[in-house]
């Protein structure tokens, strides 16, 4: 594990309290991190909404997002049985469950996944979500990284509680409302760019956050611009 990277993240996921905090991105940075650092192939983040439910908002690859709203669609998976009950749950084969969970079970293995686990995002008594840890092959998950893992969701759910806390004009789940319908605004401009484009989707999110990146722009203000063409957003394809 790359030591200097691991307390690079967890400066990044407490520094929140800035005036353009953006939420979609803060959360990618947490999937991507948990794939580039730990024991997964790949990882995805359930928040829940102003109703309580849980919503798809973070995914480290297309493959992810499609089996997280699965488990949403089908009310069936780790994650929401984790988010339920505020404790991990760790699956080595996902061979195993396939009566607990036959329709995801099937699904993520049809996905090329054989392992998963779910971590709370919580505090004390209060759980905002869960981030999903995938790995291709079944077996064990590293027993060392499973705990900076939920170390990375204790961080991240912290801090989006400190940002509700320093809004105090806007509560956490009006935030996640707002981050609900950038994420709405963000399929769109994927979806466009890469027909546009001839690349799939993953390649154009990565596309629209470097744009965003390099232009110290918010992720939803280039999608937008992307889809009602309303400027050139050059070096982008439009």
């Amino acid at each position: 594990m790359d030591q200097q990277l691991l307390a690079k993240t967890f400066v990044e996921l407490a520094d929140n309290l800035v005036a353009d905090f953006d939420l979609i991105d803060f959360l990618r940075l947490l999937t991507d991190r948990c794939v580039g650092m730990l024991d997964a192939s790949a990882a995805g983040v359930l928040l829940a909404d102003r109703d309580g439910k849980l919503r798809v908002m973070a995914a480290s690859d297309e493959r992810v997002r499609l089996l997280e709203l699965f488990q949403l669609q089908n009310d069936e998976g780790p994650c929401l049985e984790c988010f339920r009950t505020g404790v991990p749950v760790i699956v080595p084969d996902l061979g195993t469950v396939t009566a607990r969970w036959p329709r995801f079970a099937v699904a993520t293995q049809g996905s090329g996944f054989g392992a998963v686990q779910a971590l709370p995002m919580r505090l004390r008594d209060e759980i905002v979500g869960a981030l999903n840890l995938f790995r291709t092959a079944p077996g064990p998950f590293d027993p060392a990284a499973t705990p900076v893992a939920q170390a990375l969701a204790d961080v991240a759910t912290i801090s989006l509680l400190q940002q509700r806390t320093a809004q105090r004009s806007t509560v956490l789940n009006e935030q996640l409302q707002t981050a609900l319908n950038s994420r709405v605004l963000i399929e769109q401009a994927k979806g466009k760019l890469a027909e546009r484009q001839g690349i799939d989707m993953e390649q154009a999110f990565t596309a629209l956050r470097g744009y965003a990146r390099s232009h110290n722009r918010r992720l939803a203000d280039v999608a937008r611009a992307l889809i009602d063409g309303s400027e050139p957003l050059t070096g982008l394809g439009s």
